[in-house]
């Protein structure tokens, strides 16, 4: 295949991934970008798509740990590599914390989320990997965000998120919180729809188009 052409597949990505070849899956992701491919695509069909591959490669067995943490290690390096690309000039004034559940070590799929709100301009507060929930809103009374974005990744840890939002909404009653993730592919939205303004969102495209309408009506 033809680099330059920055059509890839999210299988060239997984393999340069899982052999570990970092400079690889730089070269994939700058091709992709330099030909005009949104970043947003980029996250969510190919290297998002190729970490879940990883997971379920890793879940049953056919890689090891290192070679699971490797590809990790590797996207979360692309990404600062290419965060200097994304982040918007033109801020808006508004700000989001983002950040996992307690007891949740998985912060790619949510840094990405991180990465789409700087792109619309916004002031992103990215606290990453088992967060404290009274840590994070500690941190919070003093930022006064606009909307809270939370990851779940393990389903099993569905109730550390119930115990969250009425956490968070007990000192930020009014305030939007959107919540996606990794587990929700197996289930648990239904949970979320007796909390009132916890808003699920399932990928990142779905994600900027509700960061658009809340630019355009607040």
């Amino acid at each position: 295949m033809n680099h330059r052409s920055g059509h890839i597949t999210h299988k060239e990505f997984l393999n340069a991934l899982i052999s570990g070849n970092r400079s690889t899956c730089s070269e994939l992701a700058g091709n992709y970008l330099n030909n005009g491919m949104s970043i947003e695509i980029l996250y969510e069909t190919i290297i998002k798509r190729a970490l879940y591959e990883v997971g379920e490669l890793w879940e049953y067995n056919k890689i090891s740990v290192a070679t699971e943490h490797l590809a990790s290690a590797i996207v979360e390096g692309i990404l600062n590599e290419l965060y200097i690309k994304i982040i918007s000039t033109d801020k808006i004034n508004k700000t989001v914390i983002v950040s996992c559940v307690e007891n949740e070590f998985h912060q790619i799929g949510i840094k990405m989320i991180s990465d789409v709100f700087e792109m619309n301009g916004w002031n992103s507060y990215f606290l990453g990997a088992n967060t404290p929930t009274n840590e994070l809103i500690s941190f919070s009374k003093t930022i006064k965000p606009d909307i809270f974005a939370i990851s779940l990744s393990i389903y099993f840890h569905l109730p550390i998120l119930e115990k969250m939002i009425p956490d968070i909404r007990k000192e930020f009653p009014e305030l939007p919180i959107l919540v996606g993730g990794q587990a929700f592919r197996i289930g648990g939205q239904e949970v979320l729809l007796k909390y009132e303004n916890v808003i699920y969102l399932p990928d990142l495209i779905s994600t900027e188009l509700f960061i658009k309408k809340y630019n355009l009506h607040g």
